[in-house]
């Protein structure tokens, strides 16, 4: 099945549909879901499954912000037992970090990781799709929970500077404005939030550091649907770093924790190499952003690590038969 997602966290896909006068069964059936799996919580489905379902919900509703609808809905408690850790933490730097920590709990696929810029924070998240394809209602979705998520736990102290999207921007900006408030930037490198780094270490003012204890011990005896893999954890690490040219096995070992030595005997033990890894993902980021008429070669070049375009020239034809303007010039365009 690949990687799964908590039914939970698509809590709000039935209302929104019911909005949109969609009948959402023929869909879910097609997709191999049911009505059933999706009122369980607790259910786990394929990662791709939920990808699918959001973007070709969008396409039959004729509505580009199905996903920002859904996160419009959006309460902190349909994270389940995680809500309570994270309405208990100090600040929300640490509510991040708890996030990240478990995140396998509800959404294997999505990957956020936090870059201090300065005086500024990016939190970017991305979503990490077993096979290529469209996912921008999920990452709507993604990022429009996590900034209802930041103000739950602020309140009006929350003030993003702004908000990026790699994919194109939809014609009605208006539900975006209310919901980020900040800056929006559509085509733009990463998917993320930006906000003032003082922001993330204002203190939670209802924190309560016994009932985070008793959260965090309640978590830790329950597993996901799978355990976090190495291989999983890996490829999200690859997917954040490649487009600023640091998808190297040193700097994915630092990030996570261990060095490259001990990375490259759990990747052996999972049959797995560092580098075909890379190249997957590669393969896989290649082909959304070739469908993206408004990504220039040389843009798409920088966002896979190329230093140089003929780098990146070379790679493709080897990968795929033919250069990259060929290839574009036998797709038809996808906005």
């Amino acid at each position: 099945m690949g990687t799964l997602i908590r039914t939970g966290v698509l809590k709000n896909y039935f209302k929104v549909a019911q909005q949109l006068g969609l009948e959402p069964q023929p869909l879910l059936r097609k997709l191999g879901l049911s009505g059933k799996m999706l009122a369980d919580p607790e259910h786990w489905i394929s990662g791709s499954a939920a990808v699918a379902l959001l973007e070709e919900s969008a396409r039959l509703t004729q509505c580009p912000t199905f996903g920002l609808r859904m996160a419009d809905l959006w309460q902190l408690s349909d994270l389940g037992v995680v809500s309570v850790l994270l309405t208990h933490q100090r600040t929300l730097r640490d509510a991040l970090g708890t996030l990240i920590q478990y995140r396998h709990l509800m959404n294997e696929f999505l990957v956020i990781r936090i870059e201090e810029a300065g005086k500024k924070v990016i939190v970017r998240e991305d979503v990490v799709a077993d096979d290529a394809g469209p996912s921008m209602q999920s990452i709507e979705l993604a990022l429009g929970s996590l900034s209802r998520m930041c103000g739950t736990l602020l309140g009006t102290a929350w003030h993003p500077l702004g908000v990026s999207f790699t994919h194109d921007a939809p014609p009605d900006l208006r539900l975006h404005r209310r919901i980020f408030g900040g800056k929006l930037e559509f085509a733009s490198s990463f998917n993320g939030l930006v906000c003032r780094a003082a922001d993330l270490d204002l203190p939670n003012p209802i924190a309560d550091p016994v009932m985070a204890r008793h959260a965090q011990r309640l978590l830790e005896g329950l597993p996901g649907a799978n355990e976090p893999s190495i291989v999983l954890e890996v490829r999200k690490a690859i997917y954040l770093m490649l487009p600023a040219g640091r998808a190297t096995i040193e700097q994915v070992a630092q990030g996570l924790g261990m060095n490259v030595r001990t990375l490259q005997r759990q990747l052996e033990g999972a049959g797995k190499i560092f580098s075909d890894m890379v190249n997957g993902v590669r393969r896989d980021l290649v082909i959304h952003y070739m469908d993206n008429r408004s990504y220039s070669f040389g843009r798409i070049a920088e966002s896979l690590g190329y230093s140089t375009y003929g780098s990146f020239v070379r790679w493709f034809a080897a990968q795929f038969g033919m250069t990259p303007t060929r290839w574009r010039s036998t797709r038809p365009a996808i906005r």
